[in-house]
């Protein structure tokens, strides 16, 4: 099955394919190790930052993680040009995010059909965005949150030939999303759905940034302010009422493994091999995707 047949299966099924951003081997060996135990399919993601970060070695990996685990996707996560998208299509992406969404409407229009033509020459797959989240993580960042325009919504997709749009109703990125009432807007959802019937449609800045972490974190050395995130509740419904077939998760891995490591190297100040708090930070990976899997997207034996 390829990335359009799962979201076909989750939209008649009601889960979502979790993406889940990576950035070194133990991320993505926590992630498959989670994949593995739970039946699912999933989306492995990379920023761009990350990717610079990686380099070739981002595909060795992915290649690596698909002989042990087929059922994985390597979507580059919010490209912000065109160069960087054919970047990730001539590397060999299974799909590639082409992010307009702070370009003046017409200006998105255009850089997206021009990577979808691409993009579809080679078999990969496209989402595009519409609508700006509020917050900061990597090389995206907004002040303000713009949310996504129905009618809008409906000719993006029929101009630019996108299969998958990300749309903005409330989420954020990072850490800090809320300052009032936790709530999304769902009105807005159920519209574009109106005007998109059985358009795959995806969510970014979902994590639930757990405070558990946070306060982890901060016990053994760190300096986070109190955060919050998106309620499980408020995920779930998200994809069992409507048509959110991906979820993008980052800040609650980065959380997770922090904490982690953080916490192994406090209560073991002579410890200095890279692979034991690596290793036990992969392990936190893991149970975190597990429950994701499991609570949040409901991709569980989905394979």
């Amino acid at each position: 099955m390829n990335l359009l047949d799962y979201y076909k299966k989750a939209m008649k099924n009601n889960f979502a394919l979790g993406a889940i951003n990576f950035c070194n081997m133990e991320s993505l060996q926590g992630i498959i190790e989670a994949c593995k135990e739970t039946s699912s399919p999933m989306i492995i993601a990379v920023s761009e930052s990350a990717l610079n970060y990686m380099g070739n070695f981002t595909t060795a990996l992915a290649s690596a993680g698909k002989k042990d685990f087929p059922h994985l996707f390597l979507h580059l996560d919010h490209g912000k040009n065109f160069d960087i998208c054919k970047k990730a299509v001539d590397m060999g992406f299974d799909s590639v995010m082409i992010d307009g969404s702070s370009l003046p409407y017409e200006e998105n229009i255009a850089l997206t059909q021009k990577v979808c033509e691409y993009a579809h020459s080679k078999n990969v797959f496209v989402e595009g965005e519409l609508g700006q989240l509020q917050g900061i993580e990597d090389n995206v960042q907004s002040d303000k949150s713009h949310y996504t325009c129905p009618m809008q919504a409906k000719e993006f997709v029929l101009r630019t030939n996108i299969d998958s749009l990300a749309v903005a109703i409330g989420t954020s990125h990072g850490a800090y999303k809320y300052s009032g009432e936790k709530t999304l807007r769902f009105d807005i959802l159920s519209e574009i759905e109106s005007l998109l019937p059985s358009f795959p449609l995806v969510l970014h800045g979902a994590s639930s940034v757990d405070t558990s972490l946070i306060e982890r974190i901060n016990k053994y050395g760190g300096d986070l302010s109190k955060a919050s995130g998106i309620p499980k509740n408020l995920l779930e419904k998200a994809v069992k009422e409507h048509n959110i077939v991906k979820i993008n998760t980052d800040t609650d891995i980065r959380l997770a493994v922090t904490s982690q490591v953080r916490q192994v190297l406090a209560e073991n100040p002579k410890e200095f091999d890279p692979r034991k708090y690596l290793g036990s930070g992969r392990e936190q990976i893991k149970n975190l995707v597990t429950d994701k899997i499991n609570n949040v997207f409901f991709s569980n034996n989905q394979i």
